[in-house]
């Protein structure tokens, strides 16, 4: 079970299941949203997610996607979209061990085609110019 939480601690999660579809995304609205120059992310199945402690604001950034994040400090914690119902995207970093080796560590880049110029890629994981094929 990975378990992660938002910086003030407020907003408490679970997530448990496989985690999949493990990413950098490089998209304006990702990068807009977060404040950063590129978001990891990981998903799990939706039914396997399940906040704790707290209530998540949400917002729609696109009218089939919406972001869950702590009203409080402001920390995005997820990611759904209607076209993938089944599934919640939770940002890497908001896990308690991010870098808990076998967790959830980046298989690779997507939306490379908006990276910014100044952000160099030496990591040899794939890239997608847009979204990769959904498994």
């Amino acid at each position: 079970m990975l378990t992660g939480g938002c910086f003030c601690g407020y907003i408490r999660y679970e997530a448990g299941g496989t985690p999949f579809h493990e990413t950098i995304c490089h998209c304006t609205i990702c990068r807009r949203s977060t404040g950063g120059a590129c978001v990891a992310w990981f998903s799990v199945p939706k039914a396997e997610f399940r906040v704790l402690s707290g209530h998540p604001a949400v917002f729609n950034s696109t009218e089939h996607g919406t972001r869950s994040f702590c009203p409080q400090c402001g920390t995005q914690l997820t990611f759904e979209d209607t076209a993938f119902p089944e599934e919640v995207d939770v940002t890497t970093t908001s896990l308690d061990e991010p870098e808990h080796v076998g967790k959830v560590p980046p298989k690779d880049h997507t939306h490379v085609a908006t990276r910014l110029s100044w952000l160099h890629l030496d990591d040899e994981l794939p890239q997608f110019p847009e979204a990769r094929d959904r498994e």
